[in-house]
C-alpha cells in the first residue's frame, strides 16, 4: 500500500448517475486524504435501506451523480495531516454519524449526536474543504453521508471511524456501521428493559429484529412483534419474538389490543417504522406508572404525534433514539466485541451475498422485500 500514499488512486466505484437507475460500476479516481481524512480500501459492504431511500430521491434533494453505501468494513491505506489514532492496516468500521470528541454532544456522556459530524444527506462533500475526493475525468463524484463505500477506495473523516479488533472478520461485523447498531442500541443503551419484562417491537425489519435481538439479550421473557406482514414472524422468532401482532386483524387500535395481552401494557417499546401512527401506538401501548417508549423510526417531515397529555402524566416516558445512542468511535469497537465473546449473533441477519459487479441484485432483493441484509464482497 505504501507505494500508494499521497496518490490518486484509481479504482473502481459503483456510480448512481440519477435517481432510480441501476448503478453503473466506472472507474474513479479517489484523491489523496486531506486533514483529519483517512483512505481506506473497502473489504466488504452491505446494502441498507437508507441506501435505497436516497437512490430513489423521493422525497429529498437529488445529489447526482453520487458513490452510496454506509454500512461497510475496511482496512486503513492511508491518513491525512493530524491523524494519530488510526494508522495503514488497522481495520475500521465507517459510520454515517461521527464523533469528533471535542464539542458539546461530544463531551456529554447522554448524548451521541455530533455538532460536526452529525449525519447530513445534502452534502455531497468533505468537510475539510468542501470538495469531493471522488472524480472522473476531472469531474466531481458526489459522496453520500460522509462514507460512500460502493468504491473499491473511500476517504472518510477520521471522526467516523471505529477502529475495531483486527480479528473479527469483515464481512459479518460490517452489518453493525448502521442499522444493526441502530437497532440494537436503541434497546440496550436507551429502552433499557430488565430480566423478566415484556418488550413490544414495531416493524421487523433488519433494524426491528436488531432490537428485538437486544430485548433477548437483555432477558426480556415476552418480545411482541408488531408488524403488518405476516410473513416476517417465522424469521422474528429466530430472534426472540414470542408473540406476533397483525393490526390489520383487529378492528380496535392495536395499541389496546397490546394492553389487553399483556394486562394494562408493555414495560418497554421500541419502533422502528417511521410510521406516524406506529410511533402513537408504540407509545400508549406501553404500561402507565413505568413504561418506557423508545421511537427511532424517521417520520415524514410534515408528521405530527399526537397523544393524550394524561398518557405522559400517567408515568409513562417517551424517548427518541439516533444511531442506538451509540458514539462510533468510543462505542462501537465493544459492539464488535459482542459478537466475538458470541453474545451478538449477526450471521442471521446475513440473507444474501453478491460480487461487488453484482450490486444492483442487492438492490432489487431489497425492492421485492427478500431478505435482510445482503453482503456485497468488493474483491468478487
Amino acid at each position: 500500500m505504501s507505494t500508494i500514499t499521497g496518490q490518486v488512486i484509481r479504482c473502481k466505484a459503483a456510480v448512481a448517475w440519477e435517481a432510480g437507475k441501476p448503478l453503473v460500476i466506472e472507474e474513479v479516481e479517489v484523491a489523496p486524504p486531506q486533514k483529519m481524512e483517512v483512505r481506506i480500501k473497502i473489504l466488504f459492504t452491505s446494502l441498507c435501506h437508507t441506501d435505497v431511500y436516497f437512490w430513489e430521491a423521493k422525497g429529498q434533494n437529488p445529489v447526482f451523480p453520487r458513490i452510496l453505501g454506509h454500512e461497510a468494513g475496511g482496512v486503513v491505506e492511508s491518513v491525512g495531516e493530524g491523524v494519530t489514532d488510526l494508522k495503514p492496516g488497522d481495520h475500521v468500521l465507517p459510520v454515517f454519524t461521527g464523533e469528533c470528541k471535542e464539542c458539546a454532544h461530544c463531551k456529554s456522556e447522554e448524548s451521541n449526536m455530533c455538532d460536526l459530524l452529525r449525519i447530513n444527506t445534502d452534502r455531497g462533500v468533505m468537510i475539510h474543504d468542501q470538495k469531493s475526493r471522488f472524480s472522473i475525468n476531472e469531474k466531481p463524484i458526489f459522496h453520500f453521508v460522509g462514507t460512500s463505500t460502493f468504491s473499491e477506495y473511500t476517504v472518510v473523516h477520521v471522526g467516523c471511524l471505529a477502529k475495531i479488533n483486527p480479528l473479527a472478520p469483515l464481512d459479518k461485523v460490517c452489518v453493525l456501521s448502521c442499522g444493526i447498531s441502530t437497532g440494537l442500541g436503541a434497546t440496550l443503551n436507551v429502552a433499557k428493559p430488565k430480566t423478566g419484562s415484556s418488550v413490544a417491537v414495531f416493524g421487523l425489519g433488519a433494524v426491528g429484529l436488531a432490537a428485538a435481538e437486544g430485548a433477548r439479550i437483555a432477558g426480556a421473557s415476552r418480545i411482541i412483534g408488531v408488524d403488518l406482514n405476516a410473513n416476517r414472524f417465522e424469521l422474528a422468532k429466530k430472534f426472540g419474538v414470542t408473540e406476533f401482532v397483525n393490526p390489520k386483524g383487529y378492528k380496535k387500535p392495536v395499541q389496546e389490543v397490546i394492553a389487553e395481552m399483556t394486562n394494562g401494557g408493555v414495560d418497554r417499546s421500541v419502533e422502528c417504522t417511521g410510521h406516524i401512527d406506529a410511533m402513537i401506538s408504540a407509545f400508549e401501548c406501553v404500561h402507565d406508572g413505568w413504561g418506557v417508549a423508545d421511537l427511532m423510526g424517521v417520520p415524514h417531515k410534515d408528521a405530527v404525534f399526537k397523544t393524550s397529555p394524561l398518557n405522559l402524566l400517567n408515568e409513562r416516558t417517551l424517548k427518541g433514539t439516533f444511531f442506538g445512542n451509540y458514539k462510533p468511535r468510543s462505542d462501537i469497537p465493544s459492539v464488535v466485541e459482542k459478537y466475538m465473546n458470541k453474545e451478538l449473533e449477526l450471521e442471521k441477519f446475513i440473507t444474501h451475498e453478491v460480487p461487488f459487479s453484482e450490486i444492483n441484485k442487492a438492490f432489487d432483493l431489497m425492492l421485492k422485500g427478500e431478505g435482510l441484509r445482503c453482503i456485497i464482497r468488493m474483491d468478487a
